[in-house]
């Protein structure tokens, strides 16, 4: 058995067991605080141990560290060998030293970090302001787990996510005045400069992309409003642009539903109302374009997605009393919208001659999350209230674990929230 000795008092987030372990209890050995050793505990008197007693431990399932094996190990392999490990997992190896802890503002884990495939979006969400709770949660469809990140100093405002790229999530208040970014992972955090437009009370959206051909990484989040001004954040400047209007051939007021966009490398799709369509804004080349494409007959409350860069549709099919999540894909040749799936029939059922409403949940790498609540005109009794994902390679719909705080038994009520692709180098 080995004993990791440092001296620092440190908190860390203990993201796979959804809580704040304390490190004091860990000490350093003397020396440089990059050089760490491992300390092996001092051996009591009577070492030697019946053959009875070492086949028990043998067999008691925990792994065994052969220290002539470990010892030996190339010290510029650490970094390519942690940079694999699932997400939850590197938030139990910041313990070990404060080494590995700097990681992740390490310019060569980054590196490592970029080799890897990139991982299956998370989502982070939060609950309704009458909960009376700061933090967002986190949520793995790998893993079906929660994970509620420790408190923070932002998580003292209520600001809600609106748009996530490049493993952070942008956010903002209810006027849409100010702007953070994050790292929920990292709790990493920024405030934006204030933009210029004053247009608060106008209708409007919020993209973002990350800037994958730069060298410099960094992203950019475009906010437009329906009488087309818009404003790019540009996060390498550190400024916000106004580059002015739209083209005159885009028709105005636009109209954007400000909770149904979808990023698709360095362009930003969102919908607009009257007349219906979709307007794309390309970061990297700054061109706008417009598609006049009639919505499905029925639909409600609808949200734009997409899956291998093709764009989709999610949303709410009422006929009579019946109501049913479908899935539309849009044809590029005849730019229609096509039914591709829907929800099963059994859990169409439970929502029948209810009001039905959906909120998205977030929506990126073919990965959905949607919120569905039901219930009687005038009666709380008999509403029903889900939440579901579906994956659109698999065509895979399943059930997500009710959303509590450690200890609690209430679930929460999720209002607001957003996928994201975790990744442990970004910096807000």
């Amino acid at each position: 058995m080995f004993v990791l000795l440092l001296h620092d008092r440190w908190s860390f987030l203990d993201i796979d067991n959804n809580s704040v372990d304390d490190c004091s209890g860990l000490s350093m050995a003397a020396g440089n605080a990059g050089n760490f050793r491992m300390t092996e505990q001092p051996k009591h008197p009577s070492t030697k141990k019946s053959r009875r007693d070492r086949s028990k431990g043998k067999s008691s399932g925990r792994p065994y560290m052969d220290q002539q094996v470990w010892k030996d190990f190339p010290e510029d392999l650490f970094e390519a060998v942690i940079a694999r490990l699932p997400i939850a997992t590197f938030f139990r190896f910041r313990t070990v030293c404060q080494r590995w802890n700097s990681l992740l503002t390490s310019q060569s884990f980054s590196q490592h970090c970029a080799r890897v495939p990139q991982a299956n979006p998370w989502f982070y969400a939060i609950s309704t302001i009458s909960e009376n709770l700061k933090p967002g949660f986190m949520y793995d469809p790998s893993r079906k787990k929660w994970h509620h990140p420790t408190e923070s100093t932002w998580h003292e405002m209520y600001i809600i996510p609106v748009a996530s790229a490049g493993g952070l999530v942008c956010l903002t208040d209810f006027n849409h005045r100010h702007f953070y970014v994050c790292n929920p992972l990292t709790q990493s955090f920024t405030e934006l400069p204030t933009m210029s437009i004053k247009s608060w009370f106008t209708s409007h959206a919020v993209g973002m992309t990350a800037n994958r051909n730069s060298t410099g990484g960094g992203y950019k989040i475009l906010w437009v409003n329906s009488d087309g001004e818009y404003e790019i954040y540009d996060s390498l400047r550190k400024s916000w642009s106004h580059p002015g209007n739209m083209p005159a051939d885009i028709k105005r007021p636009m109209i954007p539903k400000s909770d149904s966009h979808v990023s698709i490398d360095s362009t930003v799709y969102f919908t607009r109302e009257d007349p219906g369509g979709i307007v794309s804004y390309d970061m990297a080349t700054e061109i706008w374009k417009q598609y006049i494409i009639p919505l499905p007959s029925r639909l409600m409350n609808y949200t734009l997605a997409e899956c291998d860069g093709r764009v989709m549709l999610v949303g709410l099919l009422a006929k009579n009393a019946a109501t049913c999540v479908c899935i539309w894909e849009l044809q590029q040749m005849t730019l229609l919208w096509k039914e591709v799936d829907r929800m099963p029939n059994e859990w169409c059922l439970d929502f029948y001659g209810k009001i039905v409403r959906m909120t998205c949940l977030g929506n990126k790498g073919g990965l959905l999350m949607l919120s569905l609540s039901a219930g009687l005109p005038m009666r709380s009794a008999g509403s029903v209230n889900r939440l579901v994902s579906y994956n659109m390679a698999s065509r895979e719909w399943l059930l997500v674990p009710a959303c509590k705080v450690p200890g609690g038994r209430k679930r929460q009520r999720l209002a607001y929230g957003t996928a994201f692709y975790p990744c442990l180098t970004s910096m807000a």
